[in-house]
């Protein structure tokens, strides 16, 4: 019963994320949602943060088995890396208090993060790198190429919601956009490359 319990608190505290922020999850509150006593919180973490830590660990995970799906699909490499930076942008832009938890400052003492981070982070630089094997992407050093598009990806996603990106409005583009015209010039300049 105890994992179980474990999950249904970690469900119930990205609901308060989801519609509060990070300011809504208490431990109290977490408890009263996922309908067990208000101190069964206290049995499976040891404070806020330690739950705030669970709950970013499942996210990065879950996104880390999406993207690995994506992977192992028999797609095109290109199909495969626009497929996983669209569903990268899809997640964030669907939960952005969870994009904001995960990618928010972390100590290095929150193990679980960790792995699931290391997780899923090999897991891009492997996307990124069968894309710069079949010359989507430029060749050269795949954990550059993976942070150039991880900072589209999270710049484009960081000013859609605070208004500063819309297609007919300010910037003419949505995510989505953004990162297909990055891949476009990406795979440009490789193919310039590889003519050379």
């Amino acid at each position: 019963m105890a994992p179980r319990t474990r999950e249904l608190l970690i469900s119930a505290a990205a609901e308060l994320l989801d519609a509060g922020g990070r300011e809504s999850v208490t431990l109290r509150e977490v408890g009263h949602r996922a309908g067990v006593s208000h101190n069964a919180p206290y049995k499976h973490f040891a404070n806020k943060e330690a739950l705030l830590a669970s709950v970013a660990a499942r996210e990065l995970t879950r996104l880390g088995e999406a993207l690995a799906a994506l992977w192992q699909r028999d797609l095109p490499a290109e199909a495969v890396l626009r497929a996983a930076l669209r569903e990268y942008v899809g997640w964030a832009l669907a939960y952005p208090a969870r994009f904001r938890l995960v990618f928010g400052a972390w100590g290095p003492d929150v193990e679980a993060l960790a792995i699931a981070a290391e997780s899923s982070r090999e897991t891009l630089l492997g996307i990124v790198e069968s894309a710069q094997r079949a010359g989507a992407l430029p060749a050269g050093d795949t954990e550059r190429v993976t942070a150039l598009l991880q900072a589209v990806v999270h710049g484009a996603v960081d000013l859609a919601l605070i208004g500063h990106l819309a297609v007919g409005g300010k910037g003419n583009a949505d995510p989505e956009g953004l990162v297909d015209d990055l891949l476009g010039y990406l795979r440009a300049s490789a193919a310039i490359v590889a003519s050379a």
